[in-house]
């Protein structure tokens, strides 16, 4: 019984994990690929146009912090003039965000 029980949550845990994984790649697709690409090097058109860093440089990632990843997906990012460089990302949740930036720290190479 113990082992049927211990198998079965084991089995959620990994569906659950696997879900995550797929919600992330989704959501990366959705609100950060169209600049950023799917590798993250910004080698896009709009990347390109908008001068993105290249997510996978460790020193790129050196200049910023998780948190500073968080704010900028959720409420994005204006420049001294006011003029928006990144959009929010809308309809993501709190959790939905921190799995971003996770995902943004795993392009660092």
């Amino acid at each position: 019984m113990k082992k049927s029980i211990l198998l079965t949550i084991a089995t959620l845990g990994a569906a659950l994990a696997t879900a995550s994984a797929g919600d992330v790649k989704e959501n990366w697709e959705k609100a950060c690929t169209k600049c950023h690409g799917a590798d993250g090097k910004g080698q896009t058109k709009m990347g390109q146009k908008l001068n993105i860093k290249d997510l996978t440089d460790a020193k790129v990632q050196e200049g910023f912090t998780d948190d500073q990843a968080f704010k900028a997906v959720k409420e994005g990012l204006k420049d001294k003039e006011g003029k928006v460089q990144m959009k929010a990302a809308e309809g993501l949740s709190d959790d939905d965000i921190k799995a971003l930036v996770k995902h943004v720290r795993s392009l660092k190479k």
